[in-house]
């Protein structure tokens, strides 16, 4: 393993590998997880779920909990603006089988920074504190926080935040290098994650750009994070996973997939969704799975349009096996 690459602890919890899935809604549903897992992610962490919506017994939230014994270690993800009620999901999280709780503070979507949540703790510190201190105290499992820089290029809180969220108890931050306002635009900004990691001595995760092996080692060299944490490199890509250990652990690329095994793994994919949501929800969600899948392949326009007009999942399959039977 190279030198700056250790084994990564939180709390009791210790990764094999400082390698992590990042949550994404859409993307991190319990299926993609044992995937990843089963490719070498360390860590899988869920899609964000509401600690309101535990609370109040909302049953598609409920769903959310479902944890698989093949995807640990398993961090889930909360968010909200209340500590109770934080506290609360927390320990309904912790009962379900998580090995991590992680709470949302970078989210940038409108609709959940309009309610208080995600990135809009960025502007409320006192606020955020008293978040993490409460889900902190509410359960035994490590604690961290996802965060960004900042709310906008004027406002570079995540220092000041990862240093309160140590100072309450946290295990571990994850800073993705941009601020609420660029969404997922321009570049994630390197020297602002290591200002957060200058800032703290519990492990901090460097999210952001991370593409294949060494974009990875470049976040660990420029920054001294602990841990990487993969987000859009990971959609329709679980191969990533062993592209990055590989490299930090000797230096060697590892050839990217070929269309047979995307076209395989998209498959496979694409049976267990559909075993987990039913054919309806599986059949429309994995639409945008197919796209991420089948990214540059030949004719992938059309195969996508095809895809996309699928009636049944298996009209669906159909087209998927006769692209790979023209390869």
């Amino acid at each position: 393993m190279n030198e700056i690459v250790k084994p990564l602890r939180l709390g009791s919890l210790q990764l094999d590998m400082p390698v992590a899935l990042a949550p994404m809604a859409g993307v991190c549903d319990l299926p993609y997880r044992v995937i990843a897992r089963s490719y070498g992610a360390a860590l899988v962490c869920t899609e964000m779920v509401s600690a309101k919506g535990i609370c109040y017994h909302n049953l598609h939230t409920r769903e959310m909990l479902r944890v698989d014994e093949r995807e640990h270690p398993l961090s889930l993800q909360l968010f909200g603006n209340e500590p109770e009620t934080m506290a609360r999901g927390a320990a309904a999280a912790e009962e379900a089988g998580a090995d991590v709780i992680d709470i949302n503070m970078g989210c940038p979507v409108k609709k959940v920074v309009g309610n208080g949540e995600g990135a809009a703790l960025l502007t409320n510190l006192p606020l955020a504190t008293a978040i993490i201190a409460a889900v902190v105290r509410a359960v035994s499992l490590p604690v961290t926080v996802k965060m960004r820089t900042g709310w906008d290029a004027g406002s570079f809180t995540a220092p000041e935040l990862a240093k309160r969220a140590e100072a309450v108890g946290a295990a571990a931050v994850i800073v993705h290098g941009r601020t609420r306002e660029q969404f997922y635009g321009g570049k994630a900004d390197r020297t602002k994650i290591k200002q957060v990691v200058d800032a703290v001595s519990i492990p901090v995760f460097g999210n952001g750009d991370i593409c294949d092996g060494p974009t990875a080692l470049q976040m660990f060299r420029e920054t001294g994070c602990a841990g990487v944490m993969i987000g859009r490199g990971a959609q329709g890509n679980p191969w990533i996973f062993p592209q990055i250990c590989r490299y930090l652990q000797t230096g060697e690329i590892v050839p990217p997939p070929s269309a047979q095994e995307r076209y395989d793994q998209l498959l496979q994919h694409f049976d267990r969704l559909l075993a987990f949501k039913g054919d309806y929800i599986g059949l429309r969600e994995m639409r945008s799975h197919a796209a991420w899948y089948t990214k540059g392949l030949y004719a992938s326009t059309a195969l996508r349009q095809a895809l996309n007009q699928a009636m049944t999942p298996a009209e669906f399959r159909h087209i998927v096996e006769a692209a790979r039977a023209a390869l």
